[in-house]
């Protein structure tokens, strides 16, 4: 039976709860007619199966044959509508991976954990200099990512209030102008980085993509600028929601306490818990096809809920409970197959370090407010809280 569209975005009453009625529509079936927050119609696909198979098929893409008819999801000018090229999307797709995969090999990050280790102690040395009551946010889950993110890259980290600035606003999904206006700073910033590494020279990853053959200054810059934001607005937010939900839930903060070795699993759970969903990852059919029995024409927009395929009681056992000793099944927040995040592994060692070493450090450690009082960045991309009280 078919149902009439339902309107993104749904009802939140709680942050740490998901919405009512997406998980109504969990239980009726894995996909969903909706309509955009935009007004726009679309499909949202919410079981996690579908949405794993999905991830890594080509009949889906993030460029349309007719861009300016296409369903948009928000104002974003990065993430509001289709990008790229139609034709040649997935051999452009194939060879940005192909020069970025090797800056983010296994070798790399492993040498890359120390920096990251020495750097979280010290955040940590001034958190406990400065003592209670503080902003975890402003204090550790903003500064560290941009620290890590700006070494491996080469870009200054003086120039940080900046770029984050430009990173907030490309990320605004609900100004336009506003976005496209980020977007144009950051690369222009990326822009005058390349041309500085192409004269000085460097290890870098920007200094070694702008000295590799066959990449142009403007690509160089694109991608340097892509990693700049796509390598701390997510794991800013992770950090965030990673330390409320720990803390929320005072019986898995003491579990990891306790137990140190608890903290791969504890950063997987952080990892898959607080998507809650309601939105998800954009694609375009680039063909007619059939998803769970329902038929998806070529042009329309298919949102892969990632948020809620974490949540799917099939896959999850009591998916709505946080337990960071809960069993491994693969989440689904890093992307599947030939899109899956290149990041993914700096991000869980961020994550890793982190909450291992702010278990030993604050064993004390509880939330500095009610879950309530908490504000989050409604109209950003990455979403995340403004600020994380705490006290210990």
């Amino acid at each position: 039976m078919s149902h009439a569209p339902v309107q993104l975005p749904y009802e939140q009453p709680d942050p740490m709860r998901p919405a009512p009625l997406l998980r109504e529509l969990q239980a009726r079936g894995p996909i969903h007619a909706i309509r955009t927050a935009v007004g726009h119609p679309g499909w949202q696909v919410t079981g996690y199966e579908e949405v794993r198979a999905l991830l890594d098929d080509d009949r889906l893409g993030r460029a349309h044959r007719e861009p300016d008819k296409a369903s948009r999801t928000g104002e974003s000018a990065m993430f509001g509508g289709p990008m790229g090229d139609f034709d040649t999307e997935q051999a452009d797709h194939r060879r940005m991976r192909s020069l970025l995969q090797p800056h983010f090999s296994p070798k790399r990050m492993r040498a890359l954990r120390a920096r990251v280790e020495t750097l979280t102690a010290g955040l940590l040395d001034e958190l406990a200099a400065a003592g209670p009551p503080a902003d975890l946010h402003a204090a550790l889950a903003l500064p560290l990512p941009i620290a890590v993110i700006c070494e491996l890259l080469g870009v200054p980290y003086e120039d940080r209030a900046r770029f984050r600035a430009w990173t907030q606003a490309a990320g605004d999904i609900t100004d336009r102008a506003r976005s496209e206006q980020g977007l144009t700073e950051l690369f222009l910033y990326g822009q005058q980085l390349v041309a500085r590494k192409r004269a000085e020279g460097g290890t870098d990853v920007i200094s070694r993509l702008a000295a590799t053959e066959g990449v142009s200054d403007d690509e160089a810059a694109a991608m340097g600028m892509f990693l700049l934001f796509a390598g701390h607005e997510t794991t800013v937010a992770a950090i965030d929601e990673g330390a409320l939900w720990l803390l929320a839930h005072p019986e898995q903060w003491q579990a990891l306490v306790k137990d140190p070795s608890l903290v791969e699993a504890a950063v997987e759970e952080i990892l898959r818990a607080p998507g809650s969903g309601g939105g998800g990852i954009p694609r375009y059919a680039r063909e007619d096809l059939e998803i769970a029995g329902v038929r998806v024409r070529a042009g329309d927009l298919v949102l892969l809920d990632v948020g809620a395929a974490n949540h799917d009681a099939a896959v999850f056992d009591d998916p709505d409970r946080f337990d960071v000793g809960r069993a491994a099944v693969p989440h689904l927040s890093f992307g599947h197959g030939a899109r899956y995040c290149i990041g993914a592994p700096l991000a869980r060692i961020e994550l890793q370090v982190v909450f291992s070493q702010l278990a030993a450090r604050f064993p004390g450690l509880e939330l500095g407010c009610a879950t309530g009082e908490l504000t989050f960045n409604a109209n950003v991309l990455t979403g995340g809280l403004t600020a994380l009280p705490v006290r210990w």
